[in-house]
């Protein structure tokens, strides 16, 4: 037998697998509001800016691979130290750097589901262990859960566990918010990190970034993904104490931040009322969609995002999501994620996206047997 033929020899971890359903149908449709992107291109003097920028830029040498220029803005943009900023491609490098200095195997990471896939997965991926607590029926992280959670963690890896423990605010999919003090009392019962993902964070009335300063052990994430308009830059940051930055610089690959990214990062920060003016609006359409759904008759979510859960009850999430497809609307449907049956999940665009929404929405309802508002 050669060493080729040996049983699992080609096999992959089966950890390295996503959850089923957790990617979104990439297909041509003309309303797309599944991946909770800007409805809107950056300012066009953003666009501007960054092409003028882009002519000084030397691609024939290596990035800066502290990424000083754009640590400074940020940490300027949140009143704290330069220090105290990590960036990388994307939140998610965060949290996967996150994991890899404090994760691993015997040091397990805590989640309350349902909540965003990529903790537990990025957990798994990096040989963590995931302890996964549950929210109540509103979708709140209760204090009395989060006491069953650790003891099990306890139980299992020791009194050091959970090493690393996530709560997305305004979680997604969801999109409620955590209370600061649920936050500090998540600090108060583990031992290990606590990071907060606030990849809406824009979007809500409070922040983690609050905390800092008085709780060393926190670390709050932040991405360009969203109200920056620059998902297809892929930029996210954490704010933290130094030594838990300096931490995460130990795990990242050198030059791991390329230097068109650092600088559309660091002069989009000069264009921070635009953004705060395309997040009012957000929000505003927020309102107008969630009172629309309500009239339809649907269960509806409170949210501090820019997106809406809702359950279309009887007529039964995947089938309302194939049918909005076929008016050329796609949204999330995120039915089979854990304590989510018959939900689906839709982004905040435009006025006139949301409105071809409703509409369709409304005709997919109606050509139902078993009407929700029947």
């Amino acid at each position: 037998m050669s060493a080729h033929e040996g049983p699992g020899a080609a096999e992959p971890r089966r950890e390295v697998a996503l959850r089923p359903g957790y990617h979104s149908p990439q297909v041509e449709v003309e309303v797309r509001l599944n991946t909770n992107e800007s409805p809107a291109a950056p300012p066009q003097a953003f666009l501007e800016a960054l092409a003028a920028e882009l002519a000084s830029i030397p691609l024939n040498r290596y990035p800066d691979r502290q990424a000083t220029a754009l640590r400074a803005a940020l940490a300027a943009h949140h009143g704290v130290e330069p220090e105290q900023v990590f960036c990388a491609n994307g939140s998610n490098e965060v949290i996967q750097c996150l994991l890899l200095a404090y994760g691993g195997p015997g040091r397990p990471a805590m989640v309350f589901e349902p909540t965003y896939a990529l903790h537990s997965h990025i957990a798994r991926l990096t040989g963590t262990p995931v302890i996964e607590g549950r929210r109540d029926e509103a979708f709140c992280v209760e204090p009395e859960e989060v006491a069953r959670t650790v003891a099990r963690a306890k139980a299992a890896y020791g009194q050091t566990a959970p090493a690393v423990s996530f709560l997305c605010s305004p979680n997604n999919p969801t999109g409620g918010l955590e209370t600061i003090e649920s936050i500090q009392s998540l600090l108060a019962t583990v031992p290990g990190v606590v990071a907060v993902d606030e990849a809406y964070g824009q979007f809500a009335p409070w922040s983690a970034l609050e905390l800092l300063g008085v709780e060393p052990r926190l670390i709050v994430l932040r991405t360009f993904s969203k109200t920056w308009a620059m998902a297809g830059l892929r930029l996210g940051y954490a704010v933290a104490d130094r030594d838990v930055v300096a931490s995460l610089w130990n795990v990242a690959l050198p030059y791991h931040l390329d230097a068109v990214k650092q600088a559309a990062g660091r002069l989009a920060l000069a264009f921070d009322a635009e953004m705060r003016a395309r997040v009012a609006a957000t929000v505003e359409e927020r309102g107008r969609v969630s009172a629309a759904l309500l009239e339809l008759g649907v269960e509806v979510w409170p949210s501090e995002s820019n997106f809406v859960l809702f359950r279309t009850g009887s007529a039964g999430g995947t089938a309302v999501w194939k049918g909005l497809l076929d008016h050329s609307v796609l949204i999330r449907d995120v039915s089979d994620w854990p304590g989510l049956d018959g939900c689906l999940r839709v982004t905040i665009g435009t006025p006139a996206e949301n409105d071809r929404f409703l509409a369709a929405l409304l005709q997919v309802l109606s050509a139902q047997p078993n009407r929700p508002w029947m």
